[in-house]
C-alpha cells in the first residue's frame, strides 16, 4: 500500500518540488496552497505524470478556521504517513526599528501559527494510528542570526524550537519528527521578501551556485527512506559558498 503525504505550501518552490519527488516514489499525496489554480496544476501534472492519487486542500495556513475546516474534510480513515510543513516565507528586509507590523504578521502568522494549526490537525490522527512521521522546514535563520533578518530569524528560531518539542513529545506515540534547514534555495523566497522586486531578488543568487528547491526535495526523501529505526532530528544544508548566514563567497570559478 503506498504511503500518503501532506504537504504544505505545495503550490511552487520546495513544496512543489517535494511533491515531484515523493510521487516519483509512488506516495499518495494531499497538496494545500492558497492558490488554486496553481494546486489544480501542480495535481494534474502528478497524476498524469507518476499515476498517484492526488487531493487538493484550498486554504491559507495562517487562518485557523481554514486549516481546521480543510483538513477535517479528510476522510477519518484518510491515512497520513507523512506530514511535510512547508508553508513558510520571509518579508520585508529592514532592521527593527524600521520593520513592517504588517511584514511581521505575516511572518509570525505564517511561519509559526500556521505550522502549529496544522500539526494540531494531523498529529492526532498519526497518534491514532500509532506511527507518522513530520518534517519540518526550517532555516539557517533559525540556527543564526543575520543583519535584517530579525523577525524573519525569530520565526524561524521558533520552528526549531517547535521541532525539537515534536520529537521529545511524540517519540513514544511512535512518530519520527525531522527538521530540514537550507541555506540560500533559489525560489520565489526573494521575490516574496522583496514584495514582488524580480530583478532585486534574483542579484541575491548573483555570483555563486545556490540550491534548488530539488536539492531539499533530495533531502526530504532521504530523511523519509531511512530504516524505521533512525531518526534523523536536524540537517542543516548549505551551498559549498555559504558557510554561514548572511556570508557568501561570490565568483568563486563562476
Amino acid at each position: 500500500m503506498n504511503r500518503t503525504a501532506l504537504i504544505t505550501g505545495a503550490t511552487a518552490g520546495i513544496g512543489e518540488a517535494t511533491a515531484l519527488r515523493l510521487a516519483s516514489e509512488g506516495y499518495n499525496l494531499i497538496i494545500t496552497g492558497r492558490r488554486k489554480d496553481r494546486l489544480e496544476n501542480v495535481k494534474n501534472e502528478l497524476t498524469s505524470t507518476y499515476g498517484v492519487d492526488v487531493q487538493t486542500l484550498h486554504f491559507d495556513v495562517r487562518s485557523h478556521a481554514e486549516v481546521t475546516t480543510a483538513i477535517d474534510s479528510l476522510d477519518a480513515n484518510q491515512p497520513l504517513d507523512v506530514l511535510v510543513n512547508n508553508a513558510g516565507l520571509a518579508s520585508g528586509l529592514d532592521q527593527i526599528q524600521d520593520g513592517d507590523i504588517e511584514d511581521w504578521d505575516k511572518m509570525i502568522d505564517t511561519n509559526v501559527k500556521g505550522l502549529l494549526y496544522v500539526s494540531r490537525q494531523v498529529i492526532p490522527r498519526m497518534i491514532a494510528r500509532g506511527s507518522g512521521h513530520i518534517v519540518n522546514i526550517g532555516s539557517i535563520a533559525g540556527k543564526e542570526v543575520y543583519p535584517k533578518g530579525n523577525v524573519y530569524c525569530g520565526t524561524k528560531h521558533m520552528v526549531d524550537a517547535l521541532n525539537q518539542a515534536m520529537r521529545r513529545e511524540l517519540a513514544e506515540s511512535n512518530i519520527k519528527v525531522s527538521a530540514i534547514n537550507p541555506g540560500a534555495v533559489e525560489t520565489e523566497f526573494s521575490i516574496v521578501r522583496l514584495h514582488g522586486d524580480v530583478e532585486k531578488a534574483k542579484s541575491v543568487y548573483n555570483g555563486f551556485e545556490n540550491l534548488v528547491a530539488a536539492d531539499i526535495a533530495d533531502a526530504i526523501s532521504w530523511v523519509l527512506s531511512r530504516p524505521d529505526h533512525v531518526n534523523i532530528n536536524d540537517l542543516i544544508i548549505m551551498p559549498k559558498a555559504q558557510p554561514a548566514a548572511g556570508q557568501i563567497h561570490r565568483n568563486q570559478g563562476l
